[in-house]
């Protein structure tokens, strides 16, 4: 598999991910290590987790796997923080207090002494940002730590906190956000900052959450995440009149190239101008196949132009390129 530098660190990442998200809920200990295993066998090197995936057991499954398995040394693990508010003497949120505490329980459940990406999972308003940014200091001089980054950062927030930490050991290296032809709203902000700062982007749920697999469009799959009580919510969000026109010309596009929906939507967003790596979620190694294989395509230039043309979003004042 293909190894991309993230962003402009010395970082190298495979340019497919493997998600956890849902390890410890529909995935169970057996299955997450078929993945693991497979994942790697086939060169894959990012793994990404974070404390709050089934409530820290999508870390415990990934920490009990490690070495046992897949040496550490061969995989990039990447965590999130910023838990949910709580009435703690820390508050939850981004505060420096609960930041490095979830980082020290992540390391915990993990089963290691550092992480090689730790990402802020959110912004928080009720915290200073330079507060939460010290927290990114602290993880790095004290070596548990690798490199940082960001998650569902707004533009105007990526470009603030990289401005702050753009000389600090602590810089930031990404920031990892929802893209896929379902969901392109980071190509008018966030997008542009990453790449004014030097950011690499994760892109998370490439597949529009299992929509682009075109398994959604006649029904709903007993044994899909669509019919889960705690994932519906989650694919109903792409489940619309645009998204049913976006899946039919990735699907049209997949039956031209004898290659499946899959495969497409995943090689459209791996290879878009800025993203370093697309992380997949599966929930048995039978899917996370599937989406490997996307590493054999690479779409023609009219195909990825036509899938541009029908999921082109309307970019407004300012962001529209005038001239």
């Amino acid at each position: 598999m293909e190894q991309r530098h993230l962003g402009r660190s010395g970082l190298r990442v495979s340019r497919i991910g493997l998600g956890t998200m849902s390890w410890g809920q529909d995935t169970d200990a057996d299955e997450a290590a078929s993945q693991l295993v497979a994942f790697a066998d086939l060169g894959g090197t990012l793994v990404d987790t974070a404390d709050v995936y089934s409530g820290g057991e999508s870390e415990r499954i990934l920490g009990s796997l490690l070495d046992d398995l897949v040496s550490r040394d061969e995989l990039v693990i990447a965590t999130k923080a910023v838990a949910r508010r709580d009435d703690g003497p820390f508050g939850g949120g981004a505060s420096r207090g609960a930041l490095l505490h979830s980082l020290d329980c992540s390391l915990r459940r993990l089963s290691l002494d550092h992480v090689d990406l730790w990402q802020l999972h959110a912004w928080d308003t009720a915290v200073p940002l330079e507060e939460t940014l010290s927290a990114l200091d602290a993880a790095v001089t004290s070596g548990k730590v690798r490199y940082a980054g960001v998650s569902n950062y707004a533009g105007w927030q990526l470009a603030t906190a990289a401005t702050l930490q753009r000389d600090k050991p602590s810089a930031l290296v990404s920031t990892q956000v929802e893209y896929s032809l379902l969901e392109r709203g980071i190509e008018r902000e966030v997008g542009p900052a990453a790449t004014h700062h030097g950011l690499g982007l994760l892109a998370w749920a490439p597949l529009g959450r299992g929509v682009l697999t075109g398994k959604y469009r006649a029904a709903t799959p007993a044994d899909s995440r669509g019919a889960s009580t705690h994932f519906a919510p989650y694919v109903d969000h792409h489940r619309t009149d645009r998204a049913a026109r976006i899946v039919q010309a990735v699907v049209t596009a997949a039956d031209g190239l004898a290659t499946s929906p899959l495969s497409v939507a995943l090689a459209w967003v791996r290879d878009r101008p800025g993203v370093t790596a697309a992380i997949v979620g599966a929930r048995d190694t039978g899917q996370l196949l599937g989406s490997l294989v996307s590493e054999e395509l690479t779409l023609p230039a009219a195909i990825r132009a036509a899938l541009d043309d029908v999921s082109d979003i309307e970019l407004g004042y300012p962001e529209q390129r005038l001239g």
